[in-house]
């Protein structure tokens, strides 16, 4: 399988972001978001997904965090989908439970060419620490419209909404490594009957 690395930059009014992953590394990251927990969210899914993972992001901070999350996940799947090109020879599908104490999570991610976010988590307060934990849902929904892939997301239990969260992108990290690792028995074959996964 050929070299899976991806840079990509966004730059808008609103925002500067710059990504660049190696889905076969062995979980390092990089995280400049200006935004501390994001940051050790992000930082589960590079080390969960063994995924090297460098993310500098200049935001309106100044007004809320809203478009620079969103715009982070954009520019993930983005990266996401440059590194994986045609995905032949990988497993497609993921899935991880991940506990933190009393949470659980659950993910599953098909590299499906189409996008598709199904989220199902009741956070037990508002915001963790200074972050909005509606955010999260901006996160994903940006990276699954340019990974072009579906995701579901479930917490199924938990009381502390750092739990909650963390189980969540440890999870999504976990379900991701499955999808992208290669299958020996698939070689060059798209794991598909349509025999592409691009749209």
């Amino acid at each position: 399988m050929s070299q899976r690395t991806a840079s990509v930059e966004r730059n808008t009014l609103e925002t500067q972001i710059r990504v660049a992953l190696d889905l076969d590394g062995t979980g390092t990251s990089k995280l400049e978001t200006g935004l501390p927990f994001l940051d050790h969210m992000l930082d589960q899914v590079a080390r969960h997904g063994l995924i090297d993972l460098e993310v500098e992001a200049r935001g309106d901070l100044h007004i809320d965090a809203h478009h620079t999350v969103e715009d982070i996940g954009i520019t993930v799947g983005q990266a996401l989908a440059r590194a994986w090109a045609d995905k032949k020879g990988v497993r497609r599908y993921g899935h991880a439970y991940v506990p933190l104490d009393e949470a659980l999570s659950r993910v599953v991610v098909d590299l499906s060419g189409r996008p598709g976010l199904e989220m199902f988590v009741e956070f037990t307060r508002a915001r963790i620490g200074d972050f909005d934990v509606d955010l999260f849902h901006e996160f994903f929904q940006g990276l699954v419209n340019h990974a072009m892939i579906t995701v579901h997301l479930d917490n199924l239990r938990g009381r502390n909404a750092h739990h909650q969260a963390e189980t969540l992108f440890k999870a999504f990290g976990r379900a991701l490594r499955m999808a992208v690792e290669p299958d020996e028995r698939m070689a060059d074959t798209t794991p598909s009957t349509k025999g592409t996964l691009s749209d």
